[in-house]
């Protein structure tokens, strides 16, 4: 019996961005794009920061630092391999859905 696959950036990456896209896209107000990049995502997420970075609520800079951190992993995340890489693209995950959250 063979060792089930780990997961390979690009898939964690894609189930990333099948989770986030449309509601990062609807932040920024854009339709969800199709056949995102890693890269295009890493942008996405940067400009749905930036929408919060001007905001003048708490909850609203909140959301933005959280996407900041975000965008700082999934960055990290691509140049790593391994456990190392799995661990930014988890702590990414976790910033991103706080974020969205803080915003509903």
């Amino acid at each position: 019996m063979t060792a089930p696959a780990q997961p390979t950036a690009h898939d964690t990456f894609a189930a990333l961005s099948v989770c986030f896209t449309a509601d990062l896209a609807a932040i920024v107000g854009e339709e969800p794009p199709v056949g995102i990049t890693a890269t295009s995502f890493i942008d996405l997420v940067e400009r749905a920061m930036h929408t919060f970075g001007a905001a003048n609520r708490d909850h609203l800079q909140r959301a933005g630092e959280e996407l900041d951190y975000a965008v700082g992993h999934l960055t990290e995340a691509l140049t790593l391999t391994g456990s190392d890489q799995r661990d930014r693209l988890a702590r990414a995950r976790t910033h991103l859905r706080y974020a969205i959250e803080t915003t509903r």
